[in-house]
């Protein structure tokens, strides 16, 4: 297992979608693992495979908060099959580091992936969960939490974020 680069805006395999897992094999396996000790390391509560430069329908998240109790999870080629209500909460990302702000979204989501044994599974989620999942699933299709934002708030993010790049 090994600490991987987290990428950061505005890197281009950011703005892509991921393209879908075919096969859950050993590969996968390993880039899971990565990716939860990547996020641990960061430290972060979830993480998608474009962020670490793979274009793979892969997240994985962890919100338990007790120290030394973790529970993570793996989710290859999520799909946000329904959503319930809304709400608005803060919300930072280690891809766009040092920005925070406030994103409306579903306050209860369903997704199916599949586990890394190929498993179907389906999660009910509402609350920081549900927020975080929706957050990963976005960067499988390309989107950060910035475009959810209003373009004038968002452009405004860009540009620092570029001018803080030099």
């Amino acid at each position: 297992m090994g600490i991987l680069e987290i990428r950061t805006f505005p890197d281009k395999v950011l703005k892509v979608r991921a393209e879908e897992v075919k096969d859950i094999n050993g590969e996968i396996a390993r880039l899971a693992e990565d990716m939860l000790e990547t996020m641990y390391n960061a430290p972060g509560i979830g993480l998608a495979a474009p962020q670490v430069g793979k274009s793979l329908r892969v997240i994985v998240f962890d919100i338990s908060h007790k120290e030394g109790e973790k529970r993570p999870y793996i989710l290859i080629n999520p799909v946000v099959t329904a959503t319930e209500g809304s709400e608005v909460m803060e919300e930072g990302c280690l891809s766009v580091p040092g920005v925070y702000a406030h994103v409306k979204r579903a306050a209860k989501v369903e997704v199916k992936g599949y586990d890394l044994d190929g498993k179907e599974v389906t999660l009910q989620a509402e609350g920081l969960l549900a927020r975080v999942i929706q957050h990963e699933v976005d960067h499988l299709d390309g989107i950060l939490f910035i475009d959810r934002l209003s373009r004038i708030r968002r452009e405004m993010i860009k540009k620092r974020l570029l001018r803080e790049k030099g």
